[in-house]
């Protein structure tokens, strides 16, 4: 089981694994300013420690993975098993990715992270000592394959929460490529020295070394001195904290323009990883031309990540990253033409710059797009979405190729790669980001003795009243609409907005929350952001608005 800390994505067992990725807080409505060098993120020590110790863990982890396969094989076991030690391996990621996106928002991020990376260590060691024992079998491999996979999920959505906090945001997608050129050599490298490790000692020697691969990334983050977020609202529950990422998903309309359209591109790419073994084999009937295609597409990651920090020096994220996502559906359209590894090994180079460019972007706006009390919860949907889109895809294409060959179901996709940038131009996504910095400016408001007693029961009603110049009726009504969108992204369950009829300048706007707690909460989550339209609004009243709270009241018989 690969450990997927970084910034890219889970994918397939035979072409991803996982590291730590690292990246700050957000400026104001302005463009991002671009870094101009891919190694200036090695200037803070922290991400370049981590960066340093991520070589030595993915390398350990391409070597569980080729101990694993090999040791189940060697087990005699059939097919079945083999093939549930992938379903052993990505299932948790479905199961786990919004509880483990809730707990990276409510407990201390830094503290997460060491216990999972101690457990996934724990289970490393016990595989080391039960394969010396002798006292591996096919299940046994499967349940702590499964063991290993479910620490790595519930670890990634906290890795990546954590990444804004250490590296500047225009230094993010540079981090980004600098750890696909780490992956991308530990790629390399792992397998290869795998084999010369379980031909020398043994399957359980390859176990050893990927246990002995967490001491790294644990001392780093064990020295990490992060800094204390104090909060004044009350904490929020694991099924609470869900539901709001949810709602914060929903309605904001460009984190959820970025997660709809890689679905849609993965649903469609992931042909590209699904088939290609079969199109290894068929070109090549030895291991060794697969692998050279892998080698190809790993070595054109590389160069993505070289190039990249020019391009985005010249043109803006969405031309990039819909000129990625177009040549990568090239790349597919072109190998269902292709039958030789000498044709196909170039054309691979090019998917992989491709693929690099497409997902470190995708994941760097991801990133800068949702504040902190809520990003680790942002991340795991995305996730979700990502490996439901990546799973529904491969099955779908794969059923078509043995249907209708594997020739037809690479054009299918290629061109649904290719047609998927027309989103561009319904969906643009941001080459800003805002500033998402906490502006809690709201006044508390002052809780009369008599309803203390009530405040736990909920729900609460706030209804702001204002007063609106006369000649700008209009512009004030489109804007509170604009404004119901953060009512209900930040909590609030229910909204409206009424104009009085016996005073004609006088509007009022109500919404519910759930409870006072989460009312609480909404004061804690508006950004700096947000002040700029609360300002438009202001803008067309006559006075401060009249706010009223008002709790639910029920009788003793009801």
């Amino acid at each position: 089981m690969e450990r997927d800390r970084r910034l890219f994505l889970p994918i397939p067992a035979w072409l991803d694994s996982g590291h730590n990725q690292l990246t700050t807080a957000a400026e104001k409505h302005l463009k991002t300013p671009r870094s101009e060098s891919l190694w200036r993120p090695l200037r803070v020590s922290t991400f370049r420690n981590l960066l340093l110790a991520d070589v030595v863990s993915d390398v350990g982890a391409f070597m569980q993975n080729v101990g694993a396969a090999w040791l189940m094989v060697s087990l005699g076991a059939g097919p079945i098993y083999v093939a549930l030690t992938q379903t052993a391996s990505s299932l948790p990621y479905f199961l786990l990715a919004l509880p483990a996106g809730s707990a990276g928002d409510i407990l201390d991020r830094r503290k997460l992270i060491l216990a999972t990376e101690s457990w996934m260590m724990g289970v490393a060691l016990l595989l080391a000592v039960l394969t010396i024992a002798g006292l591996m079998s096919p299940w046994l491999l499967l349940a702590l394959t499964f063991a290993l996979s479910a620490g790595d999920a519930f670890e990634t959505p906290t890795w990546r929460a954590v990444l804004p906090e250490l590296v500047s945001k225009e230094d993010l997608p540079a981090a980004s490529a600098l750890n696909g050129i780490e992956f991308n050599l530990a790629r390399a490298v792992g397998p290869a020295l795998a084999g010369f490790v379980i031909a020398a000692g043994g399957v359980a020697a390859a176990f050893a070394t990927n246990f002995v691969s967490f001491f790294g990334v644990i001392l780093v983050v064990a020295r990490w001195k992060r800094p204390i977020h104090k909060r004044t609202a009350p904490p929020e529950t694991l099924a609470g904290a869900t539901v709001a990422a949810v709602r914060y998903v929903r309605h904001s309309p460009a984190i959820l323009s970025v997660v709809v359209r890689t679905g849609i591109v993965m649903f469609f790419s992931s042909a590209l990883f699904a088939l290609l073994p079969a199109i290894a084999r068929s070109v090549n009937k030895t291991a060794i031309g697969y692998g050279l295609l892998l080698g190809c597409f790993g070595a054109g990651a590389i160069l993505g990540a070289l190039i990249m920090q020019g391009a985005r020096a010249i043109w803006s994220t969405e031309v990039i990253v819909s000129t990625g996502i177009a040549m990568l559906g090239l790349v597919i359209l072109m190998m269902s033409g292709l039958h030789r590894v000498r044709t196909l090994a170039p054309i691979m180079l090019i998917g992989g710059a491709a693929w690099v460019v497409f997902i470190s972007l995708i994941n760097a706006l991801v990133q800068n797009l949702a504040p902190d009390w809520v990003r680790a919860r942002v991340l795991a949907i995305f996730i979700l979405v990502y490996q439901g889109s990546f799973a529904l895809g491969s099955a779908a294409w794969g059923a078509l190729a043995q249907r209708s060959g594997i020739r037809a179901a690479l054009v299918y996709a290629g061109i649904g790669t290719i047609g998927s940038t027309v989103l561009a131009l319904f969906s643009k996504l941001p080459d800003s980001t805002a500033d998402l910095s906490p502006w809690n400016h709201w006044r508390m408001p002052v809780l009369v003795k008599e309803v203390a007693s009530e405040l736990q029961q909920g729900p609460v009603l706030v209804t702001i009243a204002y007063a609106v110049r006369p000649e700008q009726h209009a512009e004030f009504v489109q804007v509170i609409h604009e404004y119901a969108r953060i009512r209900r992204r930040d909590g609030a369950y229910r909204w409206g907005i009424f104009r009085d009829t016996e005073v004609a300048d006088r509007y009022l706007e109500i919404f519910l929350v759930h409870s006072w707690a989460e009312h609480l909460r909404q004061h804690e989550r508006q950004t700096q952001a947000d002040g700029d339209l609360e300002q438009r609004m202001r803008n067309y009243l006559v006075r401060d608005p009249d706010v009223r709270h008002l709790i639910s009241t029920y009788s003793k018989d009801s």
